[in-house]
């Protein structure tokens, strides 16, 4: 890969002056932050036994963000890939990138004031773009991993996924299936007028795996799941949330999803109420879908209105959750950057430390997770939940390792306490409603429950409720807590792919039954 780690340390300090003297030349600017980001990736995609795509690249992108106005102040954005070629080069993009915020910020400051003059009672409504405050760190985070992600050899990287690929196309059911597996590094550069100078590294190894198996007596089936961690290359041998190298991994979600071409689909009358059993797997999904996306406060505020929707936890300043009952006393959810996941970082990309967020305490909804912008509107502490795919993008709020916490119970005696009921295993497929007030989610593997005992295996099967009147349901909570990767959280317009990290335990509680989302 290219030695770039010199470069970064160079621009680190020359970008940082430049922020510096950049705000104190600029007439009535309130503030300037740099983002420098540095990725370099080894990827090898093998699809039926054969290579399908192989990448070696560095890609660096810059994203600046300006505050600037006179009498009210308006926020300025520029993003753009850097070339490698020289230091030279990258510099004067940099400066270019910060006259181009200002200048928009700027002239968004103009534009605001003058509508706000124009309009008459309307434009009172217009108020300045402000900042929550909040402490200033320069801090060096370096990369932790066994065996360095830039040291693996691309040959090694195809020769794993090509292995992976042969070995389970050797199972007779095996109709399609597709190996990804990356080792990547990522270098952060925060640079800000407050002072804020941060440089945090995080190592990437991950592998994901799609399969699809068809039985002779049935429909096919096909599933798709990741495996991988903020470490070295040891993340596919083991060193993961799943304990398993990724060739396990694999091998054991292609013969469920064998298992699964056999068995019946479910089939019951639209909208059985039922009790449900749902394991840790699945439970990622649905914290994920009813407790992540409403409690970020960009959808509180209705900046996703359009696009992506609004939250169920919010209607207005005066019609919220905010320090309401949602749920049963059994269930509490947090959000936790701190801990090892696909949601961990030392600081987010406003330069805001991370830190444990809790969203509802023993069924009270307590807090969404928030900006500096929107904590300075809604009031509140910045938490550091702005991330951004990478640097040329704007930043959003985003969840990052999102889960239901844990409870006392064993697992073994949630499930054999129930006489008549259901049992979910692993997620499949969301569809929630615009608020996330109502969903359907699918499992990968769907039993009958009778007398305490799992009897009858089907898949296609799902739940469907009202997102409050499910977690008001929920009458037992395990402790078998855990916490899985998630890679491809999508938000925003244009469309950002984040990781995150959601998860839970098994929990117990009452939904509608129905055939799977396929």
């Amino acid at each position: 890969m290219l030695k770039t780690g010199s470069l970064l340390d160079r621009l680190r300090e020359d970008c940082f002056d430049l922020v510096q003297e950049r705000y104190r030349s600029f007439k009535h600017c309130r503030y300037l932050d740099a983002r420098l980001e540095l990725t370099e990736l080894r990827q090898a995609i093998v699809k039926d036994g054969s290579p399908f795509l192989c990448v070696d690249e560095a890609v660096f992108t810059l994203g600046i963000r300006a505050l600037a106005g006179r009498t009210m102040a308006a926020p300025g954005y520029c993003g753009t890939i850097i070339s490698l070629r020289n230091i030279n080069s990258a510099m004067a993009a940099v400066d270019e990138a910060l006259e181009t915020a200002y200048g928009r910020a700027a002239a968004n400051a103009k534009a605001k004031e003058h509508a706000r003059k124009a309009w008459g009672a309307m434009g009172s409504s217009l108020a300045g773009t402000g900042l929550a405050p909040v402490a200033v760190y320069q801090d060096t985070i370096p990369a932790i991993f066994g065996e360095d992600p830039r040291s693996v050899p691309m040959r090694r990287v195809l020769d794993t996924s090509m292995g992976i690929s042969r070995r389970i196309r050797e199972i007779p059911e095996i109709r399609f299936e597709l190996v990804d597996v990356r080792a990547a590094k990522q270098r952060m550069l925060f640079l800000s007028s407050e002072g804020a100078k941060i440089d945090q590294s995080l190592p990437l190894v991950e592998g994901s795996f799609y399969v699809l198996s068809s039985a002779a007596e049935g429909p096919p089936e096909a599933h798709y799941d990741t495996i991988g961690d903020y470490r070295g290359w040891e993340a596919v041998s083991g060193a993961n949330p799943y304990g398993k190298t990724f060739e396990e991994f694999a091998r054991a979600l292609t013969l469920e999803t064998v298992e699964l071409s056999r068995a019946p689909l479910l089939e019951l009358p639209e909208g059985k109420d039922a009790v449900i059993v749902t394991d840790p797997h699945f439970n990622a999904l649905l914290v994920h879908e009813i407790v992540g996306h409403p409690s970020e406060a960009d959808r509180a505020l209705k900046w996703e209105a359009a696009y992506a929707g609004r939250t169920w936890f919010f209607t207005s300043p005066d019609r919220n959750m905010l320090g309401k009952r949602i749920a049963s006393s059994h269930v509490s959810a947090s959000s936790d950057a701190t801990l090892p996941g696909y949601g961990h970082f030392r600081y987010d990309s406003e330069g805001v430390k991370a830190r444990k967020v809790v969203h509802i305490e023993n069924g009270i909804f307590r807090a969404f997770l928030n900006s500096r912008e929107t904590a300075f509107i809604l009031g509140g502490e910045p938490m550091g939940a702005m991330r951004s795919e990478d640097s040329s993008l704007v930043p959003l709020i985003r969840m990052t390792n999102t889960f239901f916490e844990p409870g006392q119970a064993e697992p073994e005696k949630i499930l054999g306490e129930v006489s008549e009921g259901y049992l979910l295993e692993g997620h499949r497929t969301p569809s929630i409603s615009e608020s996330r007030e109502n969903f359907r989610i699918s499992a990968r593997k769907t039993w009958r429950i009778a007398d305490g005992k799992k009897v009858e295996l089907f898949r296609g099967g799902s739940i469907m409720s009202d997102s409050g009147a499910y977690l008001l349901s929920i009458d037992a909570v395990g402790n078998d807590w855990r916490l899985y990767p998630v890679p491809n959280c999508g938000k925003g317009q244009p469309m950002q792919i984040m990781r995150v990290g959601n998860g839970g335990p098994t929990m117990r509680g009452r939904a509608k039954i129905t055939g799977g989302a396929r």
